[in-house]
């Protein structure tokens, strides 16, 4: 367990769950294999338990941190380090461009907060090309979202647009007992390869997501009812669509033609 003194009090807006187990920290540094050439964003550090270990690397670190008493805390023990720079910032609105330097691909990092963990790597597809690879701890339910296959019950938005963008892995579970305060559901570490060579077709990402966000707004309901406000649903059969057929049933590939559809409609 890590040594690290834990704050009697928890900020429940930041959905803070603090990671103590050695053991588990071990096993997401040697899945991400870094070295001193590797940029490294870490979102959320915390208490710095995962960024201790991320610095022994050699690697340059940029920690982002919303709460500025954490944050005090993470100057004192990590200034001295010339690899380590923290930004007091929400990660929901941080510009990860800004920090891209001397052309290197960045490595994202996180234990990310339960609350806006979905809404964070829907905005982290928005600079995808700036990432070699994003490994994060989530709720185990979001990783099984994230790596779900067509016609499963987790189906949906997040592992259409997560497999459009990446190679998406999950690495293993972690149980709540490795965390302070414990939190009520398991969790798990994934790995997001972005695709070196995409398999899909180019599409506007906007278009691409008003369209799933359309053909998911009422999962049991038939792509003629959540799509008939945008287009002409007797075009569906023109791209191999049955109209008839539910959201989860459509491959990736073919929600991209049906973006491109309803962009030229």
């Amino acid at each position: 367990m890590s040594t690290e003194k834990i704050p009697t009090k928890f900020r429940k807006r930041f959905g803070q769950h603090f990671l103590k187990d050695i053991g588990i920290i071990e096993n997401i540094v040697a899945s991400i294999n870094l070295g001193e050439i590797d940029h490294v964003i870490e979102i959320g550090p915390g208490l710095g338990a995962l960024t201790q270990k991320i610095l022994e690397s050699n690697c340059q670190l940029d920690a982002i941190e919303i709460d500025r008493d954490l944050a005090k805390r993470l100057n004192e023990r990590f200034s001295c380090s010339k690899n380590f720079k923290l930004h007091i910032a929400d990660a929901l609105h941080y510009d990860y461009k800004a920090n891209k330097a001397g052309g290197k691909t960045m490595r994202v990092v996180g234990n990310l907060p339960y609350n806006i963990s979905t809404q964070l790597i829907f905005k982290l597809f928005d600079t995808i090309d700036s990432f070699a690879d994003m490994h994060f701890m989530l709720q185990l339910e979001v990783v099984k979202r994230l790596t779900a296959a067509r016609g499963e019950k987790s189906w949906g938005r997040l592992a259409i647009h997560a497999q459009y963008h990446c190679e998406v892995e999950h690495l293993f579970n972690v149980p709540p007992s490795a965390f302070t305060p414990r939190p009520k559901v398991q969790s798990a570490v994934v790995r997001l390869t972005p695709h070196l060579q995409k398999p899909f077709e180019e599409v506007d990402l906007h278009i691409l997501r008003d369209t799933t966000r359309l053909a998911f707004s009422q999962r049991r309901k038939t792509l003629r009812n959540n799509l008939k406000s945008v287009i002409d649903v007797s075009k569906l059969r023109d791209i191999d669509i049955n109209p008839d057929a539910r959201a989860e049933a459509l491959e990736i590939n073919q929600f991209v033609k049906l973006a491109k559809l309803i962009h030229e409609s």
